[in-house]
């Protein structure tokens, strides 16, 4: 998997240009869901990410894109579920989270928001 580039909102990874929030899941792209994360809005002044989504928690780094200015909100409790699956997670800007992805680490997983 080749992420090619990045811009506020659009993410083109192996020639396919992506306008919403990703979750790879040991390969296979899929949208995010964030509807269960939602109800948390108005606490953090956006939809965080919580352990009520569907994260993929199967691989040994996690690596969280939080936003073109890293505003995304990531609750402590998906950093205690981490630490309890012994799942070295990683949160940072989007930009820098495919610069780490685009390294091909096996056994990564990735959530990325691709606004803010």
């Amino acid at each position: 998997m080749r992420f090619e580039s990045f811009s506020f909102g659009s993410v083109q990874v192996d020639g396919a240009t992506y306008e919403y929030d990703l979750v790879i899941d040991r390969g296979a792209i899929r949208k995010r869901k964030k509807k269960a994360s939602k109800r948390y809005r108005d606490q953090y002044g956006h939809t965080p990410l919580t352990t009520e989504e569907d994260i993929p928690w199967r691989c040994r780094r996690l690596v969280i894109g939080t936003g073109a200015e890293g505003r995304l909100p990531v609750t402590d409790e998906v950093q205690r579920e981490a630490q309890l699956r012994k799942v070295d997670l990683l949160s940072l800007p989007t930009k820098d989270a495919i610069a780490v992805l685009n390294r091909r680490d096996q056994f990564t997983n990735a959530i990325l928001h691709l606004t803010c």
